[in-house]
């Protein structure tokens, strides 16, 4: 009779320790599913060099806010922007406008789920008042809100974009 109970305990521990590990791989790939995302947040002194470049590229640079949706429309449009242009050196970055502290619970799950190929920052600072002010002297704090520059031309958009629309905008820095 002990055997048995003997038997039965290893038999039941060892059910239990495949599940376990089963349980432990499926959290495992959640770890690496979040790991493989990853938002760099910037102080605007951080991400003022950003806006500034002076190499050979084109940069379109977007402020946005998941809780934007005229921001959350246009975004495919600098997706299909970052991967037709990418050959023809011009860099999109995405800087979200997000409330820093929902960047795991919003922010993240919202990259991986719209599958966001270009780079996202996340700006966290307070002192709206400087920065947007620095940014554009023009710019009402609105968004979403698109630079496009190179070292010798840069454009200030407070709208929303259509594909067509940013593309022929994108157009007349390629043509220069």
């Amino acid at each position: 009779m002990k055997y048995k109970v003997y038997v039965l305990s290893f038999l039941l521990i060892g059910f239990l320790s495949c599940k376990k590990e089963t349980v432990n791989n499926k959290d495992l790939k959640i770890v690496e599913i979040a790991q493989k995302t990853s938002v760099k947040s910037y102080t605007y002194k951080e991400l003022k060099p950003l806006l500034k470049k002076k190499d050979n590229k084109i940069y379109v640079v977007n402020f946005w806010a998941t809780w934007c949706g005229p921001c959350v429309k246009e975004l495919p449009y600098f997706e299909k922007i970052n991967k037709e242009y990418a050959d023809k050196n011009v860099e999109v970055l995405l800087v979200s406008l997000d409330f820093p502290k929902q960047m795991e619970k919003k922010l993240i799950p919202f990259i991986e789920k719209k599958n966001l190929q270009s780079k996202v920052v996340l700006l966290d600072d307070v002192n709206e008042d400087v920065w947007i002010k620095d940014i554009d002297k023009n710019w009402s704090g609105a968004i979403p809100v698109t630079i496009i520059y190179n070292k010798d031309k840069r454009k200030f958009y407070e709208q929303s974009f259509d594909y067509k629309a940013l593309q022929t905008e994108l157009q007349t820095f390629l043509n220069q």
